[in-house]
């Protein structure tokens, strides 16, 4: 599985592609997708050259779920988080889907700037995911480090997939010095956690895809 950050596709598509084919992933959680113009033509380009398709996906709040070839999807829902104008929109994209017939809840999400928007949001989150009859792994920008209260929150629940099995890189941002790590990937305790963490970029596209790194994780479904 792998989270990324694309900041709307605003950089280079054709790198961005390039870094999830050679992570290739069965399951690609997407932040900041593009939200205005084309947005369906651009998405629906990306998930091709990833060798993907789109399994959850809305305009509003810029999120996106893609599959690889041994994904089935059984269902797909996108909630709107509740909204404090003027800030941005926020939601929850989540996908039930099968993995070699084993069934797994896979869900995406981008939390705010605003320290009590994003508490809030990660709580709104966590009864959202309560109600899913599948192991769920959540994966997204939480725009705050591991000390941050709404990633305590969530690593209470859920394992920190790369606390618990550390493998590559630990910083996210920014792309080009990652200093931080503030994307991270969530997974239900029923789940084993085989290694996680930012990936190699043996040919350099991460500076070019995007402003953050994408974190994979290798996570067995029961």
């Amino acid at each position: 599985m792998l989270g990324y950050n694309v900041r709307s596709l605003r950089d280079d598509p054709e790198a961005v592609a390039r870094v999830v084919r050679a992570c290739a992933p069965d399951v690609l959680c997407l932040q900041e997708m593009p939200r205005f113009g084309r947005w369906r033509v651009r998405r629906d380009a990306l998930a091709a050259a990833c060798g993907m398709t789109v399994l959850a996906s809305r305009r509003q709040a810029g999120l996106a779920v893609f599959g690889g070839p041994r994904v089935r999807l059984l269902a797909a829902e996108y909630r709107l988080l509740s909204w404090t104008p003027p800030l941005h929109r926020r939601a929850l994209a989540v996908a039930r889907i099968r993995v070699d017939g084993r069934p797994l809840a896979v869900a995406s999400t981008h939390l705010d700037l605003a320290p009590g928007a994003r508490l809030r949001h990660g709580m709104e989150i966590l009864r959202l995911l309560s109600a899913c009859p599948d192991p769920v792994v959540l994966a997204g920008d939480l725009n705050e480090g591991r000390d941050g209260p709404v990633w305590r929150l969530l690593a209470g629940v859920f394992q920190d997939a790369h606390e618990v099995a550390p493998e590559g890189g630990s910083p996210t941002f920014p792309a080009r010095a990652p200093r931080r790590r503030i994307d991270g990937i969530f997974a239900d305790r029923g789940l084993r956690v085989l290694g996680c963490g930012v990936p190699e970029d043996p040919a350099g596209d991460f500076p070019q895809a995007t402003d953050h790194c994408p974190v994979l994780a290798r996570i067995e479904p029961p």
